[in-house]
Parts: structure tokens; C-alpha cells; sequence
């Protein structure tokens, strides 16, 4: 019996079926390793601004291709996966993880809630529930309409809250700000997204003045509207250490991945969902669309004002859900 050996596959086809595995794996691999170079540098052009709202998703998909390059043996790939995720999972982590340092502990405890009304349309009796039950003092809003402000009224918040700053309009650009306690240098000003954004001092019982604003840059939902969302963003208060301490509140139509709210924050506030690691709970959008939930209603709070909780809430009638940050104030 003659035994004869196979004919060995010739190189070139040996090649091509290489290549047939390799480049499937680059194509997963560059994307996530694209969006971790764009969101580690913070440029974001055009319709890049939208997008980098869904890093999150992103980070959790980039698990995936070095899985696939390790499994078939694609070593320089696996690497260059590796470190994408690395960056997308460093820039979104810290979100769920409590902050060690979450402020002042010692002072005097209150909670503050910032809810978009969309058009003025959403229930305010279960803002007014909101507000009872989780014994809010601040309440800042946004999209107050005349008609959303009276039917407040109505619901018995002027009761809970009988100070306040208002800037009601109709439409999308109304504010309003509302305090168990009283408000000095009460305004309202418009930024330059069209926008108005309701403010005061706020005279906390038992502790010193908090300098209140409610929050609502223009939203980036026009490739034509990124500079002047980007402007609102700048244009924001920051803490000024010689003077009383600030929260800014709202909806930032930003999220954590972008780079403008990142440099707000950095200017002396810290994130109150971040720093109790709730910083990934989405709050919009609740409208039943498909499009992934992001989380772009904040609670920022000057360095030297302490974060306990942050909570959640959903409101019927809007695409934003409601934000409760439990806080301690120190001074008197």
C-alpha cells in the first residue's frame, strides 16, 4: 500500500484565508479604538457631539472585539483592542464607583430637585409629590410655562416652596427656581442658546447663602447648533472661592462624555449622581423613542458643599426624568 501525503495548500490561499479572518477583526476593532482617541482628546466635530452622548454604550460594546482577537489569535489586534476599551472603560467607570471624598459631611442637610417640564407639560401634581416626599427645598425647573407655573400653583407648590425666582415663558425657554427658604438677588437671564435660566441666593436656615441657578444650555441637536451649545456650556457660573458657595442644576443637554461639561466641572463643582455612583442612571429620554437613554439632567454642586444621595424619578408628561440630590451645607 503506497501512502500518499496530501498536497499542502498553497501559500497565497493560506493568505487569503488569514485575511479573511484578520480583517473582520480590525473592522470591530477600530471604531471603539476611534471613539476612545476622540473622547480622551475631547474633539468632537460636527455630529460627533450627539454621538459621544452614547460612550456608555460604546465602552460596554468595546468589551467584545478584544475577546474576538484574542480568540483567534490576533495578538496586535487584541492589543490595540485592549487599550480602546481601557480608555472607554477608565472614562466611564468612575460614574458607578462612590466618590471616597464626597464633601462636607457635617452641616445642615437639604435636598434639592431639578425637573424639565417639557413645553411646560408635565404633571405637576407629581412634582408636587416629588417634593413633598423626599422633603425638597430647592426646586429648580425647567420649560416653565405661564400655564405649567399656575397649575403648580394650584397643586399646592407655592405652599411647600413660597419663595421664588421665576422666568416663566411659553414654549421651551421658561425657568423657574423655588425655596422653602428666602431669595435675595432674584433674576433671571437669558443665555445666549435663548434660554432663560432663573437664579438667587438662597438663605438656608442654619448655614450660610447658596448661590442657586437653574440650568439649560442650548441643545446640540443641529450640527449648526454646537457652537453656541458649546458657548451656554462656557458661559455657565462657576464657584468663586471668595464668595458663597454655588449649585447649578438642570438639564445640560450634555452628558459626562462631553468635553465643555467636563470643563464646568473641573472649574469647582463636582457631579452629586457621579460622586454617589449614579452618574450612569439615565434621564432622558422618556418619550417612548428608541433612542438609547442618556443621562444629561444634572446636579452640580460647589467643592465645599457635601453630596449624600442621589435619586431618580420618572414624571408623567416629559422626556426627562426628575433629579433628587440629598446635600450638606456647612457656614452660618
Amino acid at each position: 500500500m503506497v501512502i500518499i501525503d496530501p498536497p499542502a495548500v498553497a501559500p497565497p490561499i493560506r493568505k487569503r484565508r488569514r485575511l479573511l479572518v484578520t480583517v473582520p477583526v480590525w473592522v470591530l476593532v477600530a471604531p471603539a479604538l476611534i471613539w476612545a482617541v476622540i473622547r480622551l482628546g475631547g474633539w468632537a466635530p460636527g455630529a460627533l457631539v450627539q454621538l459621544l452622548a452614547f460612550t456608555t454604550y460604546v465602552a460596554a460594546w468595546s468589551l467584545i472585539p478584544p475577546v474576538l482577537a484574542l480568540a483567534t489569535r490576533r495578538w496586535t489586534a487584541a492589543g490595540v483592542a485592549l487599550i480602546g476599551t481601557a480608555v472607554l472603560v477608565a472614562a466611564v467607570l468612575p460614574r458607578v464607583l462612590p466618590d471616597r471624598d464626597r464633601g462636607p459631611a457635617d452641616g445642615v442637610r437639604i435636598t434639592v430637585m431639578t425637573s424639565n417640564m417639557r413645553l411646560g407639560g408635565a404633571d405637576p401634581r407629581t412634582i408636587v409629590r416629588l417634593v413633598r416626599e423626599n422633603d425638597v427645598v430647592i426646586l429648580a425647573l425647567q420649560e416653565l410655562s405661564p400655564d405649567a407655573r399656575a397649575a403648580l400653583t394650584t397643586a399646592g407648590l407655592d405652599e411647600l416652596l413660597p419663595y421664588h425666582s421665576l422666568g416663566d415663558e411659553p414654549g421651551a425657554s421658561g425657568s423657574g427656581l423655588y425655596s422653602r427658604f428666602p431669595i435675595t438677588d432674584g433674576a433671571v437671564r437669558r443665555n445666549g442658546g435663548g434660554f432663560r435660566q432663573a437664579y438667587g441666593t438662597v438663605r438656608v436656615a442654619g448655614a450660610g447663602a447658596v448661590i442657586v441657578e437653574s440650568a439649560h444650555p442650548l441643545a446640540p441637536s443641529e450640527v449648526s447648533l454646537n457652537p453656541g451649545w458649546r458657548r451656554d456650556l462656557d458661559a455657565e457660573p462657576v464657584p468663586a472661592t471668595d464668595g458663597p458657595p454655588r449649585i447649578l442644576l438642570g438639564d445640560f443637554n450634555s452628558t459626562l462624555d462631553h468635553a465643555p461639561l467636563r470643563r464646568l466641572i473641573a472649574r469647582g463643582y463636582r457631579d452629586a449622581a457621579a460622586t454617589t455612583g449614579q452618574g450612569l442612571v439615565p434621564t432622558w429620554p422618556y418619550d417612548g423613542r428608541t433612542v438609547p437613554k442618556v443621562t444629561i439632567d444634572h446636579v452640580l454642586v460647589d467643592r465645599r458643599i457635601g453630596v449624600r444621595d442621589v435619586s431618580v424619578h420618572p414624571v408623567p408628561d416629559t422626556d426627562h426624568r426628575a433629579v433628587v440630590a440629598a446635600l450638606t451645607v456647612t457656614g452660618g
